[in-house]
């Protein structure tokens, strides 16, 4: 069965100190989520987090993981989730733009290397997609040259069905596209101009998306929305969390 759980980028304005983020793990775990993925949070010890799951009955399934630590000291990043006990390393970001130093070719020459060794380290690469993967360059979708550049067995796709939607994709034809390497994914919804919705309150079929997720291999849900709409954090949680356990999941 297939869990829910909260990305913690959707209440980043709360995790700037440990304090903050301390209080945010507590407040997401009254929420009723069990499983949360760590992202965009002050700096923190691995022994630190580990303490403060423990003490919210939570787990971190997945990190969004900064470029740096991941191509300049992945051995430590590797160590660090073995001791907080997470499977999954993230790459939240990155822009397929013009600019020399976000470009595909530079992506292409860099991350392989970086799933290589998330492997060979016992953990499992996961690349986030935004609405820029939807772009083709060279007559091919980004994503397509993704999938072809990395095997499956060293990198995962963390879908976005908010961003697949935005871009004009299907974000349940994808979930089956991606069938194998999506252990989490994200959910926010889409609204009306393309707004950031609480899941439930926007268009995307979700009853598509959990039928293709469940089949493709997903092991977890992931909560997200990176824009509130002025709204609190926290709420806008609860609300995907009471539309998600309506629809029978944990």
């Amino acid at each position: 069965m297939m869990q829910i759980g909260a990305q913690m980028f959707t209440t980043r304005e709360f995790t700037q100190t440990l304090d903050g983020f301390a209080e945010t793990l507590r407040r997401i775990a009254d929420i009723g989520y069990r499983t949360v993925q760590v992202s965009a949070t002050c700096p923190f010890e691995a022994d630190w987090l580990k303490e403060q799951l423990q003490k919210n009955g939570l787990s971190c399934v997945l990190t969004h993981t900064p470029t740096p630590r991941l191509t300049g000291d992945i051995a430590q990043v590797i160590r660090d989730h073995e001791v907080f006990g997470c499977e999954n390393i993230g790459l939240g970001y990155w822009s397929f733009k013009d600019e020399e130093d976000m470009s595909l070719d530079k992506w292409l020459s860099t991350f392989p290397a970086v799933a290589r060794a998330i492997h060979e380290g016992g953990k499992y690469f996961m690349y986030h997609n935004h609405h820029n993967e939807f772009r083709k360059i060279g007559g091919k979708l980004v994503m397509e040259t993704l999938m072809e550049a990395v095997p499956a067995d060293q990198m995962g796709f963390t879908l976005d069905t908010y961003w697949v939607q935005a871009a004009g994709g299907d974000p349940a034809q994808w979930l089956e596209k991606l069938a194998g390497r999506i252990p989490c994914i994200h959910l926010k919804d889409c609204g009306f101009d393309r707004t950031m919705q609480a899941v439930g309150e926007g268009n995307i079929n979700f009853d598509r998306v959990f039928a293709k997720a469940e089949a493709g291999g997903t092991e977890y849900m992931l909560v997200e929305q990176d824009d509130c709409n002025g709204e609190d954090p926290f709420d806008c949680l609860r609300r995907s969390y009471e539309y998600l356990k309506a629809c029978g999941f944990r």
